[in-house]
């Protein structure tokens, strides 16, 4: 499915996004040294053994990119002119190897950009679920979005 243009999305409006993604070791790894986070917490199985998670705890940035990726299809896949913040992220609940994570996004408000007026400017809330459907981490964002072509047309 494309991206939702500025006119579709309207407040309250809350989207399930599919598919989920299962968290491996490999991601968590990958992403650390990508980088350039040494966190034994994240790379060293013993350290993560003995801290009071009990097991590594997969990288939070991690989690809050694979949550916006999650969300691209359904939100701004070619409809977005860019990102123009993250606020009130929040990281709920650890994530582990092996943890499967679903995410929705609720628009919060809109507006029409006052300065690009092929953009309006839309404020979303996304949430990441883990299997037990524990909130994992959770952000606000505002996205500069396409409005809709002269007679209606879509991606």
């Amino acid at each position: 499915m494309a991206g939702r243009f500025y006119e579709q999305l309207e407040i309250g409006m809350v989207m399930r996004h599919e598919p989920s993604r299962t968290v491996t070791e490999t991601d968590n790894v990958l992403f650390s040294s990508l980088t350039m986070n040494p966190q034994p917490l994240h790379l060293d199985a013993e350290f993560g053994r003995r801290s009071h998670f009990g097991a590594p705890v997969v990288n939070g940035l991690y989690s809050l990119s694979l949550m916006m990726g999650l969300t691209v299809h359904d939100t701004t896949l070619g409809t977005t002119g860019g990102n123009l913040g993250f606020e009130q992220i929040e990281f709920a609940h650890p994530v582990f190897t092996g943890d499967t994570l679903t995410a929705e996004t609720e628009v919060i408000s809109k507006r029409p950009s006052a300065s690009r007026p092929e953009f309006g400017i839309v404020e979303f809330e996304h949430r990441c679920y883990n299997q037990n459907d524990q909130v994992v981490v959770r952000c606000r964002r505002l996205g500069l979005i396409s409005r809709q072509p002269a007679g209606g047309t879509s991606l």
